[in-house]
This record gives C-alpha cells, structure tokens and sequence, in this order.
C-alpha cells in the first residue's frame, strides 16, 4: 500500500506535467502551517527559474489541472505556493484500506532480506548492569522494526566469553579450592554436572580476581596461562567454562526475559574463535596485514580521513589476538553461516572508533564487499539527576535486575495508592505500566545523545511518557468494550475537525515507522504515538462517542478509535512493551 504523502505526490505531479512542467517539481511536503493546509507543494517557486515566469502564474496552472474530488482545498498562494487539503472521501478510502490491510498496508521493503543486529554484548560471568539497559531496549526495538518491515531479522547477543575473565576466574577458583579435578592434568573420568559455584559466588569471584592481577604480578601471569590453556583446549578448563556459560546464560535469560528482550542467536566470541587462524593466515599472505612493532595490523586509514584512524591491530606482538581480531572472525562466520544482506552493531557510542577500523578491515580484506551496509549506532550514556553517570545511592554502578525492580516498586505504590485496578491485578498492570514506563522513558530520547534517567517523570501518567500512551489505549479499550462488536466497522468520512486531525495522524504511521528505521531511531515511534496519543485524547475530549444518538456517527466514532487503537498496540510492540486491560 503507498504511503499517502506518495500518492498526493504523485498527483501534483502529474498535475504539473498536464500544465506542461517538469514532474520533478510535484513533490508534496505535510504542511508546516497546519492552520492554513495539511499538505504544500513549493515546486513552482523552483520552477519559476527554469521556465522563466512568475511562480504563481505555474502554482495556478498546475490548480487548475488537480482533481477537486481528492481536496477539499487546493489553492495557489502568493508568492506561487500550492496549499491542500484532503477531501473527506479521499481520506476515509484511504483509511478504510489501512484497516483491512495486513499490518496496516506498511511496504514489506525487507522481504527476502537478512539482518543481524548485534546488541546486548554483555560479558558471561559478569552481572548485568545499567550499561546493559540501552543497547538491549534500543536493539530489541530495532530488531522488531525490521522484522516489522519483512526482513528475516536475527538478534545476536554477542558474549564476551572467551577473554581474559576467564582466565581470571580459573586462576581464582584453584587458589580457593586446588583440589577440584578440573585442575589435575591426569584426570580422566567424567567432571561433574553440578557447577563448583553458584550465579552469586561467580560473580563474586571476578571482581577479586580482577583487583587481584593489578596487584600480584604471579596471579596476573596463571590468569594469562589460564586463557591460553582454556583456549587451546585443556579438557578441565573447558569443564568449567561450560559451567561459567551454564550459570550465567541462565542468570542473563531470566533478566532479559523479564525485559522482553530475546536474541535469536546466543552466540559468543568463543565461537568465533575456531576462525582466527585461517582468516589471519590468508590476511598475511595476501599482504592485508603488515608487520608493525612485532603485532599484526591492517592499516585502514583513507586520504579523505579529517582525524586520524589508527591501524586496526589484528594480533598483538605476544600472539594474542583482540577485540576486532574476534569481531572479524565473527563476521566471517556469519557470512558463511548466515550470508547476511545487512549488519547492524549497537554499543555505546565510545567504541565507535573501534568499529571504524573494523569495518574498514573487513571491506578492505574482503570479508565483506566494499559496498557492503554494516553500521554502529553508538549510544549515548544513562546519567543521573546531576548529569554524571547513573549509580546507585551507594555510588556504585547498578546491577540491570536493582532498575528493574526500583521502577517497579515505584510504579506499584503509585498503582496501589491510586486504586487503578483490582488487587488482583496489581501485580501484572504494574509490571506492565513499569516496563512502558523504563522503556519508553529511555527510546523517547535520541539513541546517540545523552540522557537524565528520572523516575518520577519517566512513571508519570501525563506527558510524553510510556503511562500516558499505554493510558490512552486502555481508555480506548474501555470504550470499545461498553460500545460492544466493533472489529468489522468500516471507517466513515471525518464528521468533525477532531476526527480528521486523528485521521490525519493515523496515515503517518508508514513514513514514521520508515524514519525510524533508516535512521536507527526508535525515537521517532515515540515521538509518532505521542502526536496520536495527543489527537486520539482531542476527539475524545472533543465529541460525544458513547453518549452520540445518531447510531451511524457512533459507528464511525468507534472505527475511527479501534484503528487509532491498533496503530498504538502496533507502536507499543515495536517499543518492546504492551498495553494492561485495565489502568
């Protein structure tokens, strides 16, 4: 189904080619004088030039040849503008199809189409925290926009379980207890099915190791050795990884469970390993990667850089590889694996440098082609009332399950003391106000910028918060369930001017949706459903729905709200939270 700005378009311009002008000029734009028209066109202004007359003698010519049945309003203003208005059988057609169409008639751009979006990243062993938040609600909304668009969309969480803190761990858990088989060389029987520690243990256990190496140089040294040993393949160490990884996954599904986060791909930097050695081997032979101070590198910096891109180290001087070595080998695994169309990385916005070189070296080594569309969208960072970044009351970094659970019991007094629904729906409405509220509260803000985490605004029922929408779809509900049967009820003409500012409002979904998707910015579904909200409470504050005598406005009063409903559900799904029956 075409978006309607499309269709207008096309019809100023084929306006201008019958008054003898160049179609080019027909582009329509919505209005950004709402008081005078909803939609302009300003090709005449341009035109004016080109065929060497008054713009306005052009804007009425072209006037003259638009049908009057698809406006209302169709006037050529000083000094050449083109004003429209949409007549009201022209907007409730095009309604009327939305409504039937599948997934509101939005263009499946994506079909046939894969896209790994890589977020989440967190470290195994290590417990989520705050800095966890964003690209987890921020990769979860884009994922499902793609997938909304028809994409086959894979969400890859991306471990980090394959690194020093491993090493760490292993070096720790045998100065504690040096009797487990998994350190006697000689052992050969079955190790146990039960890890030697719990989820709070391991995650205690990192920490100390990790202030330990600064201090012990020897301790530093057995870590290394560890690592080393665990990624060669020593049969205990690969023991008690698995139990690391079996812990932990269980620990990190269970938050992002409670997140309405789900990656389709659990994989790790573990996986990728198995493609260091070929990839770096044919890296040297064909000259990618030269020899610099005893490391391997790919020099990756351009004549056109205006800073400096250092060169992209691929293996240390010690034999190690890094970070990119293991982003590179994850991109060759997922092109033979996957054979991606579209990659799509989300972090925090301080390791954009680091994909820089890395995606750089993969185009130049031709492990992914020179045109090939792989992006970071680097995120800005979560601070506190006081503009630094976000801690607890202790001054410590914030463990992800703590947010959670503080926005919960917040939203939970506020449902409790306000008597929003019965006590025994308390638990599940609040859980679902808290996630529209944390979410929403972070994803209403640009990706890339900044923001203040603040509570009491983020729970609050009006604004421009998570509450608010979910509100006004539930008012909506309420409305529909007294009214009774309204799922087969055509849209009828706009019978006031609050019904078609909503109608209006309502088309808009398609480009909103595309915005947000090619710019990454899950804001501007936010900032569409606000405008909807916004129109959707109007009518309602505006027009006598229930209460209306005349049964045929009533009717269309309800389609009008049902399908502003859906759009909103729709929305709200994208953003990774839904709405409760009742609030």
């Amino acid at each position: 189904m075409q978006k309607i700005l499309d269709i207008i378009s096309a019809k100023v311009q084929q306006a201008f080619v019958d008054a003898g002008y160049e179609a080019s000029y027909g582009r329509v734009t919505v209005s950004n004088r709402p008081d005078l028209c909803e939609y302009q066109c300003n090709g005449a202004l341009a035109a004016a030039k080109a065929y060497k007359c008054a713009p306005i003698q052009i804007a009425n010519a072209v006037v003259e040849k638009l049908n009057s049945g698809d406006f209302s309003m169709c006037d050529a203003v000083m000094p050449g503008f083109i004003n429209l208005k949409l007549s009201d059988a022209f907007l409730q057609n095009y309604l009327e199809e939305m409504r039937n169409a599948e997934d509101f008639g939005v263009e499946k751009f994506g079909a046939g189409k894969t896209v790994i979006v890589d977020y989440g990243g967190p470290n195994v062993a290590k417990p989520l925290h705050i800095g966890h938040l964003r690209s987890a609600i921020i990769g979860e909304s884009l994922k499902r926009l793609y997938k909304f668009f028809g994409y086959n969309a894979i969400g890859d969480i991306h471990l980090g379980d394959w690194g020093l803190q491993m090493g760490l761990i292993i070096a720790e858990l045998q100065e504690r207890q040096p009797d487990l088989c998994y350190f006697d060389e000689n052992y050969t029987g079955a190790y146990p099915a039960e890890p030697p520690f719990t989820i709070s243990e391991l995650e205690e256990i990192y920490p100390a190791a990790a202030a330990k190496k600064k201090e012990d140089e020897a301790f530093a040294d057995k870590a290394h050795t560890a690592t080393y040993e665990l990624q060669s393949g020593r049969r205990g160490y690969r023991a008690i990884w698995k139990h690391i990884m079996n812990v932990s996954l269980a620990d990190m599904r269970k938050i992002y469970d409670n997140l309405n986060v789900h990656f389709e791909s659990w994989l790790g930097e573990s996986d990728a390993d198995p493609y260091i050695p070929a990839m770096v081997e044919d890296m040297k032979v064909r000259g990618i990667a030269v020899q610099s101070e005893g490391a391997w590198v790919i020099p990756v910096a351009e004549e056109t850089d205006k800073k400096e891109v250092p060169p992209c180290i691929l293996i240390k001087s010690d034999g190690s590889a890094i970070y990119a070595t293991t982003d590179l080998a994850t991109m060759v695994q997922r092109m033979q694996d996957l054979g991606p169309d579209q990659m799509l990385y989300i972090t925090d916005k301080r390791q954009a440098l680091h994909f820089e070189q890395v995606f750089r070296a993969a185009k130049k080594s031709g492990i992914l082609p020179g045109d090939y569309p792989v992006d970071h969208l680097g995120f800005g960072t979560m601070n506190g009332k006081d503009g630094k970044p976000f801690k607890t009351r202790e001054g410590g970094v914030m463990r992800l399950e703590r947010l959670i659970a503080e926005m919960t019991d917040f939203v939970r007094t506020k449902v409790v003391e306000n008597k929003i629904v019965a006590e025994n729906e308390v638990e599940e409405t609040t859980k679902k106000i808290a996630m529209a509220a944390l979410k929403y509260g972070d994803l209403s803000n640009q990706p890339t910028k900044d923001y203040i985490f603040d509570m009491d605004r983020f729970a609050a029922f009006e604004g421009n918060t998570g509450p608010y929408i979910l509100y006004t779809i539930v008012r909506i509900k309420s409305i529909l369930a007294r009214y009774g049967a309204w799922e087969t009820l055509p849209i009828q003409a706009p019978a006031n001017a609050y019904a078609k500012d909503l109608m209006l409002a309502i088309t808009r979904l398609a480009p909103a949706l595309e915005s947000a998707l090619k710019t990454f910015s899950p804001n501007l579904i936010c900032a569409y459903i606000y405008e909807l909200a916004g129109a959707v409470n109007k009518f309602y504050h505006e027009t006598r729905i229930l209460t209306e005598e005349n049964e045929q406005l009533k009717a269309g009063y309800i389609s009008l709200i049902a399908l502003a409903k859906n759009v909103l559900e729709q929305c709200i799904d994208l953003l990774g939270f839904s709405a409760p029956e009742k609030m």
